[in-house]
């Protein structure tokens, strides 16, 4: 006969050892459910997901539910680590795993895909080939570069050129945009824009970033559709660097911002009223950028931050001396060539605006960092040499457009 507290107690044992200490599909810490069909300790919020998984998963606390005999001795037989065996056997290399902090329709789809959909644990499995295709069709709702609303569009992946183009029509012969792997982002923004199911696609154009952004009504579409970039960008990056490791690449396919949000920025004197700009700080890319608001098309310009060792510092601001707008928690970053001011609206807004910073100024600068210092070094020298010639005042900016 099955004894509540001992089944309990063998339960919490059970979820301290390595491999159970963490959820079975988030790395959430001190997972307290535990899905009893599939032998997987979870946390509370994907416990929510796994019920949508009634005919697959089935869940119950481990503090709080009771346990049969059969249910405990199953739990330690399996266990995540074992699970993990099973259902993640083959997961590709450029497949998004996600943690506890991201949306949830990654969460949901990663759920799916490994225990309903089974597209992980070997053999033949369609869903898994066609992340690799040589064309991956998607028609996505795409917002408007000047308007609100979205549009269908339809999108094509190409890993023979490692392309990604879209089109306006089905029958059209010629893309709207054609964008290059080689400086392809993507990552989803379901606050941002607004839609559960929100992605946006950054990339460069003519110097400048240009963000798409869009949407499906289907979690499966859109999250396949942004594996299949992190396929077509990774098969880009092998080609590329033939003689890395793919652990060495596998940070380099997407990447998420460091921080986002409202900011005031002034001019390169200071002397110029402060306007409220949307900023977005990569930690990749070392590129402080900035917005008129958040769903803009393109940005007005940016800052590349380097090293503490390169002269790159961060500080608070009181903003006494400078025509401060609305806000007056300010910021001070100091670059070597120019000292750049923000304003955040409230006092933590600027505590995480400068553990941001602090964490990009303490990094060391990459190869790929050094060349992109010297890239926009060249265009500020060509940009000023040509504002000479035009008799007027020189930018002192790294690489702000207004």
């Amino acid at each position: 006969m099955a004894s509540q507290s001992r089944n309990n107690k063998i339960l919490l044992d059970l979820v301290q050892q390595p491999g159970n200490n963490l959820c079975a599909d988030c790395a959430a810490s001190e997972p307290d459910w535990a899905s009893y069909t599939l032998g997987v300790f979870v946390c509370l919020n994907c416990s929510g997901l796994h019920r949508n998984l009634s005919t697959v998963s089935k869940v119950k606390s481990i503090r709080l539910d009771f346990w049969d005999d059969s249910l405990v001795q199953f739990m330690q037989e399996r266990g995540n680590s074992s699970a993990r065996a099973i259902f993640e056997k083959c997961v590709p290399a450029f497949y998004y795993r996600p943690n506890h902090d991201d949306c949830m329709v990654l969460k949901e789809q990663w759920i799916r895909a490994k225990y309903e959909r089974r597209e992980f644990t070997g053999g033949q499995n369609e869903f898994l080939q066609t992340y690799t295709l040589d064309l991956f069709t998607s028609t996505l709702w795409k917002k408007g570069k000047d308007k609100k609303q979205y549009l269908r569009r339809i999108f094509q992946l190409s890993q023979k050129d490692f392309t990604l183009r879209y089109f306006t029509k089905e029958d059209s012969k010629v893309a709207k945009t054609v964008i290059s792997m080689k400086d392809l982002n993507a990552y989803f923004q379901p606050e941002k824009m607004g839609h559960v199911h929100g992605l946006q696609i950054s990339y460069l154009e003519d110097e400048r970033t240009r963000n798409l952004f869009v949407y499906h009504e289907s979690g499966q579409v859109i999250v396949a559709f942004f594996n299949a970039i992190r396929a077509t960008r990774f098969a880009y990056l092998l080609k590329k660097h033939p003689t890395l490791q793919h652990s060495d690449l596998i940070h380099q396919i997407t990447k998420h911002s460091l921080k986002e949000g409202y900011m005031e920025k002034t001019g390169p004197t200071q002397r110029e009223p402060f306007k409220k700009r949307w900023f977005t700080l990569c930690s990749v890319t070392r590129k402080l950028l900035y917005f008129k608001s958040p769903l803009d098309a393109t940005d007005l310009g940016g800052v590349f931050i380097g090293s503490q060792d390169h002269g790159y510092t961060v500080s608070e601001s009181s903003g006494r001396c400078t025509r401060s707008g609305r806000w007056h928690c300010g910021i001070t970053l100091e670059t070597p060539s120019r000292q750049f001011v923000f304003m955040c609206e409230q006092e933590q807004e600027r505590r995480e605006w400068m553990e941001a910073f602090g964490k990009v100024i303490s990094q060391p600068m990459t190869p790929e960092d050094y060349a992109s210092t010297m890239m926009l070094f060249q265009k500020k020298q060509c940009r000023t040499s040509q504002i000479k010639k035009a008799f007027l005042q020189p930018t002192l900016s790294l690489f702000s457009y207004r």
